[in-house]
């Protein structure tokens, strides 16, 4: 099957936004896994409903956009007053190659396919082989970008040494970046944690590679964002579910500086976070929900410009979040997720 294409700075600023009506956007990241109806629910959108979410992008107005460059415009600060999206699939399923790719290809909507390369090279049946991820990776509005080699957990395990880990870690970033260039060409500084888990010295890999690095914790990417830390709105159909996109895509980026987040590996369970939010903004209008938990308590400190956010019992999963939504007029919210990682539970 050939494919091919058819039609188609902050503080005083958010006051000002706050006062008189938001007045710029930012960009919402949606991730896939697989396109089908055949596959794990958990990380499956039906082909019907991905039709439809990409008819109410559409419908919308917002432009599709290729990620990097995407990112690299929100990051600098250069956004305008438009909403843009960008699609993304981990893992490189077959399923994208067979029915999401012609979909939005023939809509002219480009996408990043984030493979993990070591499924491709010993030819699992539901990965993509190395001249289907060719085949899209020589259309102009596809990329091909790094997910590791072998998907493992990358945060350092208990027990584990700093020299291990580090081999560990650094061995399937590079053999991935590296098989990507022998059987694709140059690779972009895109990747993709897998399972979303990253800590701070797995961000510090990705930084000093130059890389931009993306989880798997919703909210949309602002001037605010980490560069190693990026959301994405997971689009699983138990998540992705039309009432609650245009929402998600129009949402903007709660402006608190990613540098002033905690790691995403939990010292203790339940964690807490403080957040500093900018001046204009009022602490009593900040909700936070915890995964599973429903809406946390928050308190007011440093005299009421910081919420600490903490929930009152311990989480017993691997990985949850705190989504914080702030509104913004007009039926819009701030939005900021913070990813947790609880190392004393099992990896998957």
């Amino acid at each position: 099957m050939r494919l091919k294409a058819g039609r188609f700075h902050t503080g005083g600023f958010l006051v000002l936004a706050l006062l008189s009506g938001v007045s710029h956007a930012d960009l919402a990241i949606l991730q896939y896994h697989h396109v089908s109806n055949d596959t794990p629910a958990a990380t499956s959108t039906t082909p019907s409903l991905f039709r439809a979410q990409l008819d109410r992008i559409e419908s919308l107005g917002i432009p599709v956009k290729p990620l990097k460059a995407a990112t690299q415009r929100q990051l600098s600060g250069d956004g305008d007053d438009t909403p843009t999206v960008a699609i993304t699939f981990d893992d490189a399923y077959s399923s994208i190659h067979e029915t999401a790719a012609p979909i939005l290809l023939e809509r002219g909507m480009p996408f990043t396919v984030f493979v993990n390369t070591q499924p491709v090279d010993e030819g699992r049946q539901d990965s993509m082989s190395w001249d289907q991820l060719r085949e899209l990776a020589d259309h102009e509005l596809v990329t091909i970008a790094n997910h590791s080699a072998d998907h493992a957990h990358l945060p350092r395990r208990p027990g584990e040494t700093e020299s291990a880990w580090r081999k560990r870690v650094t061995d399937s970033l590079d053999k991935a970046y590296e098989r990507l260039e022998t059987e694709i060409g140059e690779r972009p500084g895109l990747f993709a944690y897998p399972y979303g888990e990253y800590d701070a010295a797995t961000e510090a890999l990705v930084r000093n590679r130059g890389w931009l690095g993306y989880g798997q914790h919703s909210g949309p990417v602002g001037e605010t964002s980490g560069q190693t830390r990026l959301p994405r709105f997971p689009m699983a159909t138990a998540y992705g579910q039309l009432d609650t996109l245009p929402t998600k895509l129009r949402s903007l980026a709660l402006p608190v500086p990613a540098d002033s987040l905690p790691d995403s590996v939990v010292d203790s369970n339940p964690p807490s976070m403080t957040l500093a939010l900018p001046d204009g903004f009022e602490p009593a209008r900040l909700t936070c929900y915890g995964s599973g938990r429903g809406k946390l308590p928050t308190i007011r400190t440093d005299g009421g410009s910081s919420v600490t956010v903490q929930a009152d019992t311990a989480f017993d999963s691997r990985r949850f979040r705190y989504n914080c939504t702030y509104p913004a007029g007009d039926g819009r919210f701030y939005w900021l997720s913070q990813q947790w990682t609880d190392l004393s539970q099992p990896e998957d």
